[in-house]
């Protein structure tokens, strides 16, 4: 594949890169995603997600 479709971009967690297309098991992968730089920017999403999330859980 030469040029990627868009969605053809995901986050390899456990290499930290990003994939043009699903080349991983999906049990390794975030996406899909529209562009490169959004794949590359998904840890990040992924942590200030997970950090709202707990602040809730303790308003409880």
């Amino acid at each position: 594949m030469s040029d990627a479709r868009e969605g053809d971009y995901w986050y390899n967690v456990n290499t930290h890169e990003v994939e043009v297309g699903p080349q991983s098991d999906w049990t390794q992968l975030i996406g899909p995603y529209k562009t490169r730089e959004e794949a590359a920017a998904a840890p990040a999403k992924v942590k200030a997600r997970n950090e709202a999330w707990d602040g809730e859980d303790a308003e409880d």
